[in-house]
C-alpha cells in the first residue's frame, strides 16, 4: 500500500490564484486540472482519491504536485521540456533537397509537389513540407513579371513619380485609364448566403448580359474619382470623357493627367481637343508600366468589392452598381500614398535585371 501523501503547503495568494484557473471559463482544460489537482493536494486528500476523483492516473497527480512543489503556480502553466525524437534528417540532406528543389523539376511536370518530391526521393511529405517551410520554398507558386522596353522609360518613370511625390502647385494630378469588357454576368442559379460554418455559395456557370467600358480619373490629392461607362472605348468616347473631367474640375487649375500609351489617347482628334484645352497635360506610362499607374489600384479595389461578386441580369444593372460604388467612394475618398522615389524603384528594378541574367 502507498503511504498517504502530506498535505500540500499553499499560501492564501497562491489558494486564489488556483481556485481562479480551476473556475475560469478561458482556461485552458489543462491549466483547469491541474490546479484542481493542487487544491486537493492541499486539502489532505490521498493520490489515489484525488485521481479517482479527476478519473486521471496516480502518476499525474505525482506529476504536478511535485512540479507545484518546485516552481509553485507558474509550473502549472507550461509543459515540461521533452527530449523528443531524434533528428533523422542531417543538415546535408536538408541541402541537398534544397538544392534539388530549386535546381530540378520532375519528369513529365513543370513544378514540384510535396507528393511528387517525396516520392521521387524517398522522403516522407511531411519532412520534405518542413524543410519547404523551413525555408520558403513554394515550387506550386508562380509570379509574374515584365521589363519594360521603353526607350525612355527612366525619364518616364521619373516623370510620373515626381507627380506623385511632388505634385505642381495650382493644379491636380489625375490618373486615367479605361477598364474594358467589364461583363455582366447573371449566374445560372441563386447561390446560398453565409453563415455561421458556411462560406457563401455562386455558382461556377454564368449567363452573359453583354459588357461596359468604365472610364476613370482618380485625383491623386484626394482619392476622389470621375467615372463614366460607355459601351466602346474609341478616341470620340475618350474625347467625351474628357469634357466631363473638364466640367467636373475647378478652371482656374492646370490638369497633370497620367495615362497609358493606348492609340486612342493620341489620335489627331485628341491632340485637336488639347490645343483647345491648354490646361491638360499628359504623361504617358512606359510601355508595359500599368503599375506606374495609380488608377489601376482603384481598379483593384472596384473588382474586388463591387464587381467580381455581383450578380447582373442587364448591362442597365451594372452600370448602376458602378455608379453606386463612384458615389459611395466620393462621398468618403481615400487617397492612395505613393511611397518609393525613382532612385529606389530603379534600384530594384536593376536587382531584378541581375537576377534574371544570373544563370541558376
Amino acid at each position: 500500500m502507498f503511504t498517504p501523501a502530506k498535505p500540500l503547503f499553499i499560501d492564501e495568494s497562491q489558494r486564489k490564484r488556483l481556485q481562479f484557473l480551476a473556475k475560469a471559463a478561458k482556461t485552458p482544460q489543462a491549466i483547469a486540472l491541474r490546479a484542481r489537482i493542487v487544491l486537493l493536494a492541499a486539502e489532505g486528500k490521498p493520490n489515489n482519491a484525488i485521481a479517482t476523483e479527476l478519473e486521471i492516473s496516480r502518476p499525474t497527480v505525482l506529476l504536478w504536485r511535485e512540479r507545484f512543489t518546485r516552481f509553485g503556480v507558474p509550473g502549472l502553466m507550461k509543459e515540461a521540456k521533452r527530449s523528443g525524437r531524434p533528428r533523422k534528417i542531417t543538415p546535408e540532406k536538408v541541402k541537398e533537397v534544397v538544392e534539388a528543389t530549386i535546381n530540378t523539376k520532375p519528369e513529365a511536370a513543370t513544378q514540384w509537389s510535396v507528393r511528387t518530391f517525396a516520392k521521387a526521393h524517398g522522403l516522407k511529405r511531411d519532412m520534405v513540407h518542413r524543410i519547404w517551410k523551413q525555408h520558403r520554398l513554394q515550387p506550386h507558386r508562380l509570379e509574374t513579371f515584365k521589363f519594360s522596353n521603353d526607350k525612355h522609360f527612366v525619364e518616364k518613370l521619373r516623370d510620373i513619380v515626381g507627380l506623385y511625390m511632388n505634385p505642381p502647385n495650382h493644379a491636380l494630378v489625375l490618373c486615367f485609364d479605361e477598364k474594358t469588357q467589364i461583363q455582366a454576368l447573371d449566374r445560372t442559379q441563386p447561390g446560398l448566403p453565409l453563415k455561421k460554418g458556411r462560406r457563401g455559395t455562386m455558382t461556377h456557370d454564368y449567363k452573359r448580359h453583354g459588357t461596359t467600358t468604365l472610364f476613370a480619373a482618380l485625383n491623386v490629392l484626394d482619392g476622389r474619382v470621375i467615372g463614366q461607362c460607355m459601351p466602346r472605348h474609341r478616341s470620340e468616347d475618350f474625347v467625351r470623357f474628357l469634357n466631363q473631367v473638364d466640367r467636373e474640375t475647378p478652371q482656374e487649375l492646370d490638369l497633370h493627367v497620367i495615362l497609358d500609351n493606348l492609340s486612342a489617347h493620341k489620335s489627331p482628334k485628341v491632340k485637336r481637343w488639347l490645343g483647345r484645352h491648354t490646361r491638360f497635360h499628359f504623361h504617358f506610362t512606359p510601355t508595359g508600366s500599368s503599375w506606374l499607374n495609380l488608377v489601376e489600384r482603384w481598379f483593384g479595389e472596384i473588382t474586388r468589392k463591387r464587381i467580381r461578386r455581383g450578380v447582373f441580369r442587364s448591362v442597365e444593372m451594372l452600370i448602376s452598381a458602378i455608379d453606386e460604388y463612384l458615389a459611395s467612394n466620393n462621398a468618403a475618398p481615400k487617397p492612395f500614398t505613393w511611397t518609393k522615389d525613382a532612385d529606389t524603384i530603379m534600384a530594384k528594378i536593376e536587382r531584378c535585371k541581375a537576377s534574371v541574367r544570373t544563370p541558376h
